[in-house]
């Protein structure tokens, strides 16, 4: 389990760097990983470089495992993926979707794609190791189920697991997306930072909490939603029952509503001429108009990322994190949003907060979810049953 374990998250190694970073002796790392080699759980792929004597084989979780399926769910879409054991991208299927439909709409359409990429993928539901999905919303990981979600309260206590287990006998895991986000760069980065955040900022926005190197959930599953932290008493109402919350003032949606009032008001040409061309403006639209030198345009990025920045401040303080990736339909918009974040944060926050502090947007970018969502499929199954189908 702790070879499995190691092969995994350090993404292949030699069998004496396993046997290192584990705590075990030369032979009794020999003896396990040659009995993981016969019972076909790992397998010797390529040679690492030589660092002066033999070539070490490079050691991996056997590709002929099986596949995870990872499924990220958002409040406007939706992204499939098969993956192999090493999370390798098999097959994949993204599209537009509508969380307010309902569980019953949207999985529907997740089994029917999680068939159809399986089929592209030349396997069988029987190939599937674990499930792991990404819902938008505060999630009960105990159980696998949502709890009392803004966004989507349809979805309350709906056991997606038990929809799910129908057709695969895989263990399917859920999590909040961000989490999600939280663990794809967990593995990008082989554990070699131990705390940082992950904020998402789309329809709404989460923050995914990495602490001692472990994704941090909280008593209840709700850790990470700094999206109702309240940036401005006397700010609209959002859709939780509070004022200001800074989801309602600077997310996706926000953004939008700003740029939609610029253009009517008469104060961006480029906004109105998309409204008039498009019927509707979109945050990456805003982004486009900036980057153009739209300066309605400019200000409504600057204001976002400033009051993104305020809620943050706030949160770096409390946790003083080494890094903050920022990700979401958001990063369509560019550079400019980033900075105002940053410089937002670096006035607000105390000086030994962001003496070391890193701001930027997630490397893994929109396959953060997907690959989040494989990581959580076999971190999970691992424990659950040791890999074994």
């Amino acid at each position: 389990m702790q070879l499995l374990e190691a092969a995994f998250w350090s993404a292949g190694g030699s069998r004496h760097g396993m046997a290192e970073r584990l705590g075990f002796s030369k032979s009794k790392a020999n003896t396990l990983i040659a009995g993981l080699i016969d019972q076909g759980m790992l397998a010797e792929y390529g040679l690492q470089p030589s660092s002066g004597g033999r070539r070490a084989e490079n050691l991996q979780l056997n590709a002929g495992l099986g596949a995870l399926i990872g499924v990220d769910i958002g409040a406007t879409s939706l992204d499939v993926a098969i993956l192999r054991p090493d999370l390798t991208l098999l097959a994949q299927h993204a599209e537009a979707a509508d969380v307010r439909q309902g569980p019953g709409v949207v999985l529907a359409r997740v089994r029917t794609l999680m068939r159809e990429l399986l089929a592209k993928a030349g396997l069988t539901a029987k190939d599937v190791l674990g499930v792991g999905i990404g819902v938008p919303g505060p999630v009960n990981f105990a159980i696998g189920q949502l709890v009392s979600p803004p966004l989507m309260p349809a979805w309350d206590s709906f056991s997606i697991r038990d929809y799910l287990r129908e057709e695969y006998a895989a263990p399917v895991f859920v999590d909040n997306d961000v989490n999600l986000m939280a663990l794809g760069e967990l593995w990008r980065l082989r554990r070699s930072l131990s705390n940082f955040l992950v904020i998402k900022v789309g329809t709404g926005i989460g923050c995914g909490i990495v602490c001692h190197g472990e994704v941090y959930r909280g008593a209840a599953g709700s850790a990470g939603d700094v999206g109702h932290i309240c940036v401005d008493q006397e700010g609209p109402r959002c859709h939780c029952g509070n004022v200001g919350c800074v989801e309602a003032m600077a997310a996706g949606p926000a953004i939008t509503r700003m740029a939609v009032e610029a253009a009517n008001a008469g104060e961006s040409a480029a906004l109105a001429a998309c409204l008039r061309e498009k019927g509707r403006i979109e945050a990456t639209d805003v982004g486009e108009a900036s980057r153009a030198g739209d300066a309605a345009a400019n200000g409504i990025i600057q204001r976002a990322g400033n009051l993104i920045g305020q809620m943050l401040a706030s949160v770096v303080n409390f946790f003083n994190p080494s890094h903050v990736f920022i990700g979401g339909g958001i990063t369509g918009i560019g550079p400019l949003f980033l900075a105002a974040v940053r410089q937002s944060v670096y006035q607000r926050s105390l000086a030994l907060s962001t003496r070391h502090l890193e701001i930027q947007y997630t490397p893994l970018g929109m396959q953060g979810g997907v690959i989040g969502a494989g990581v959580l499929a076999l971190h999970e199954t691992l424990k659950v049953r040791g890999v074994a189908p």
